[in-house]
């Protein structure tokens, strides 16, 4: 600094800064707690974010909201969801074998009360995934008839409950997709659809859970098995019972309206994608 010339205020913040700075270093090679330790380490890193984001702040060239990477996983991933959701809905009833795994989506029709918001539209009731039979593998015969086994094993779950459900009123879509890739296929599908079958949401889950003996399991009855009565295996105690089952299902969906036709998927997709 040149003889005379008083300092600017930001070279005396810097200054300031840097003599703080000093102090603080001594402050943390002396005899502190390890909690007093961790602490400092967390007010430090929040610190070096907030330079970072002053640092920026005064770049007169802006950095992008985001970078759109196709690599990523879950980009892909949302990519394998929406390829999904253009294939063609089939019947769940004439559900036939096949090779391949990837991630699907069951869909309802029927006259149902508490499936009232969603006869008609393309919000599916579950979405899921089944990956190969064979880590690694390339194509649909060493992945194994994987993704087919699963919608059966639905298929046959949803048969039971012939008090409640028709199965002709289920339609199917399915994507054998490259093995990996499903897992993140299947998370944007309910995070977008947030199905209610799905555990995730956690209103209606249970219609994947699997037969043990009914004395071994400490759990009670899935909200599943308590609205639909399908399987002979869940006789253990309610956990909510059948009228706060629905209530939640109506609840839900007066907050998630369901998706009324594939534009308005497509737009919701699309939308996510935008830069802000």
């Amino acid at each position: 600094m040149t003889r005379g010339r008083k300092a600017s205020p930001q070279a005396e913040a810097i200054r300031a800064l840097r003599d703080h700075l000093g102090k603080l270093a001594e402050h943390a090679q002396g005899e502190i707690t390890a909690h007093q330790r961790r602490t400092l380490q967390a007010e430090v890193r929040e610190v070096i974010g907030e330079l970072g984001e002053l640092l920026q702040s005064i770049d007169p060239i802006s950095l992008p909201s985001a970078v759109f990477d196709p690599s990523n996983p879950k980009i892909v991933g949302r990519f394998v969801a929406l390829a999904m959701v253009a294939q063609e809905r089939k019947p769940l009833a004439e559900l036939t074998q096949a090779y391949g795994s990837g991630v699907y989506a069951i869909y309802y029709t029927g006259p149902y009360d508490a499936y009232a918001p969603i006869r008609g539209t393309e919000t599916p009731i579950y979405v899921g995934k089944s990956g190969p039979q064979v880590a690694g593998a390339r194509t649909p015969l060493e992945q194994g008839p994987k993704l087919t086994a699963r919608l059966k094993e639905h298929r046959g779950n949803i048969s039971k409950a012939t008090a409640t459900l028709d199965i002709k009123d289920f339609h199917y879509r399915a994507l054998v997709v490259q093995s990996g890739l499903e897992v993140s296929a299947e998370e944007y599908l309910i995070h977008l659809f947030r199905p209610i079958w799905n555990k995730e949401v956690g209103i209606l889950f249970g219609l994947g859970k699997h037969g043990d003996a009914s004395e071994t399991r400490a759990n009670k009855r899935s909200p599943w098995d308590t609205l639909h009565e399908a399987r002979a295996w869940a006789t253990t105690e309610i956990g909510k019972s059948p009228e706060t089952i629905k209530a939640e299902v109506a609840a839900h969906y007066a907050k998630h309206p369901p998706f009324p036709d594939l534009q308005s998927v497509l737009d919701s997709f699309i939308d996510e994608l935008r830069q802000v």
